[in-house]
C-alpha cells in the first residue's frame, strides 16, 4: 500500500490550496504545525506535512502510507495488542497494520525519539552535568542513579538511555539539549512533526505515564525511519551489553553497567530463519502495557520497522511481534 489512490485527490487539493496561499502573500515555502489534540485526527496530514522546499507528494514519497488496518496475506494473531504494524522500509509497503492511527501512551517508546533529537541538536562527545531534577520518585521508574553534580558523556547517556531505559538519564539529556524537560519537549514536538507525526504529543523525554503524553504505531515508524538514518543509534541498539565510567561532582569514578532489555538480542527468544533484528526498544508502563519497537533486516539485507503498542504481557509480546517479524520475505 505504497501509493493508494484515495490520498492523491486529498494530497493534491492541499497541495493547490498551499501553491495558492504562497502566490498571495509573495512568502517562500514554511514548515506547518498543527495544534496538539488528543481527540483530533490527524491521519490526512500525517503523510503530508509540508517542510521547507518539499511539495506534499516529494515529502510521502518512499515512505509507507496507510489510511486503515492492512491484513490481507498475513497470517498474524494480533488480538491481545492494540496497535501494531510491520513496514518494510525500502519498498515503502505497509505489510500489516492495526490501529496504527490509534493514540496511546508509548511508555519508554518515547526514547527513540529523545536520542533521535539528542544527536540531531548535540554530539556524542557533548559532557552533560546532572541537577537535582534527576530524581524521579515515581514507582517503578527504571534509574541508573545519577546524582546532582554527576557528569557523562552523551554517548554514555544514550547507552543508558536506550539500552537500561533509564529516565533520570533521560532529564539529563533534555536539560543538557533545552535547558529544561519543558523546552525539550517543545523540540520533541517539532521534530515529529517535521517528520509528519502529527497524531503525537510528548511532554517528557522518558515516558512516564502522562494523559497528554501520546502517539500512535504510524508516528513511531515515521519517527524510527528518520532514527534509524544515525549510525550510533543503530550501533547503540545492537550492543548486549555495555560497561563505562563516568564521574560524580568530586570527579570520582562511577560505573555504568547496562544491558540491553530487548530479549531478541539478547538471545532469549528465537527470530524467523530469514531475519535479523537489529535492535530496538522496549517499553513498559502499567498505562501502556507491554511495548516493543523493532529494527530487523531479511537476508538480502532490506530494512523493516515492526511496532507493538499496548500487548497484554511480556510473552505475548514476543509471541506477537514473532509473528510479525514472519511476515518478512
Amino acid at each position: 500500500m505504497k501509493c493508494i489512490n484515495r490520498f492523491h485527490k486529498t494530497i493534491c487539493i492541499i497541495c493547490v490550496s498551499l501553491i495558492f496561499m504562497t502566490s498571495m502573500t509573495g512568502c517562500g515555502a514554511k514548515e506547518f504545525t498543527f495544534a496538539y489534540d488528543r481527540n483530533r485526527n490527524n491521519t490526512s496530514f500525517s503523510t503530508a506535512s509540508h517542510t521547507q522546499g518539499k511539495t506534499m507528494e516529494a515529502f510521502a514519497s518512499g515512505l509507507c502510507v496507510t489510511a486503515g488496518d492492512v491484513t490481507a496475506g498475513t497470517d498474524v494473531d494480533m488480538s491481545q495488542a492494540s496497535a501494531a504494524g510491520l513496514f518494510d522500509v525500502s519498498s515503502g509497503k505497509v505489510i500489516y497494520a492495526k490501529n496504527v492511527h490509534e493514540k496511546l501512551n508509548p511508555a519508554s517508546l518515547t526514547k527513540i525519539l529523545t536520542a533521535l533529537c539528542a544527536l540531531k541538536y548535540g554530539n556524542p562527545e557533548d559532557v552533560l552535568t546532572a541537577t537535582e531534577n534527576v530524581y524521579i520518585s515515581e514507582s517503578g521508574a527504571v534509574k541508573l542513579g545519577v546524582a546532582a553534580g554527576d557528569t557523562m558523556t552523551m554517548d554514555q547517556a544514550l547507552h543508558a538511555l536506550l539500552l537500561k531505559s533509564a529516565n533520570d538519564v533521560a532529564v539529563m539529556i533534555a536539560e543538557h539539549i533545552s535547558g529544561s524537560v519543558e523546552g525539550f519537549a517543545e523540540l520533541m514536538n517539532e521534530t515529529a512533526n517535521s517528520l509528519g507525526a502529527t497524531n503525537s504529543h510528548f511532554v517528557n523525554p522518558h515516558g512516564l505515564t502522562d494523559p497528554n503524553h501520546y502517539t500512535t504505531v504510524y508516528d513511531l515508524y515515521l519517527i524510527c525511519n528518520e532514527a534509524l538514518k544515525y549510525d550510533k543509534i543503530v550501533e547503540i541498539v545492537h550492543t548486549a551489553t555495555y560497561t563505562s565510567v563516568y564521574h560524580d561532582s568530586n570527579g570520582g569514578d562511577k560505573n555504568i553497567d547496562v544491558a540491553n532489555s530487548n530479549a531478541y538480542i539478547k538471545g532469549e527468544i528465537p527470530v524467523p530463519d530469514n531475519v535479523t533484528v537489529v535492535g530496538g526498544k522496549t517499553g513498559t508502563t502499567n498505562a501502556a502495557g507491554n511495548c516493543l519497537i523493532l529494527f530487523a533486516r531479511n537476508n538480502s539485507g532490506n530494512p523493516y520497522i515492526s511496532i507493538i503498542m499496548q500487548s497484554s504481557d511480556k510473552t505475548t509480546m514476543y509471541t506477537e511481534m514473532t509473528d510479525l517479524l514472519s511476515e518478512i520475505t
